[in-house]
């Protein structure tokens, strides 16, 4: 199997930005969260971690969680398992969007509109 390194600290300014999000397949605010982390790491705003690795604490990604300059964390519903599991392994947030809050209703599945992913994204860019 071969891995892929990432080389992205990455974020305007030069900073090293990164991008936490709420992965859910249960619901479209799960998905949708995952997919406005992965528009903003395209477009360079920051770098993405891996939530469950941090969750697991797999200390080279706590540990650059806790260097980085900028925590942005993207929770899909008032769950806030995205938060829950920053709080718990003592990652800052910086910046911090929960969709529902955007006016995007929670409904069950994966599938999702993809208008509310710049919606999203707007809003991350904003805080």
């Amino acid at each position: 199997m071969e891995t892929q390194k990432s080389s992205c600290s990455c974020g305007a300014e030069g900073k090293n930005r990164i991008i936490y999000s709420c992965s859910g397949i249960g619901s479209n605010v799960g998905q949708l969260a995952n997919a406005a982390a992965c528009r903003l790491a395209s477009e360079g705003y920051g770098g993405g971690s891996c939530l469950a690795g941090v969750g697991g604490g797999i200390e080279k990604l706590v540990g650059m969680g806790k260097t980085a300059d900028e925590r942005i964390v993207i929770d899909g519903c008032p769950v806030a398992c995205t938060k829950k599991i920053m709080d718990d392994k003592g990652l800052l947030i910086d910046h911090y969007v929960l969709i529902t809050d955007l006016g995007i209703t929670k409904t069950p599945g994966p599938a999702y509109a993809e208008s509310d992913v710049q919606t999203i994204v707007n809003a991350v860019k904003k805080a």
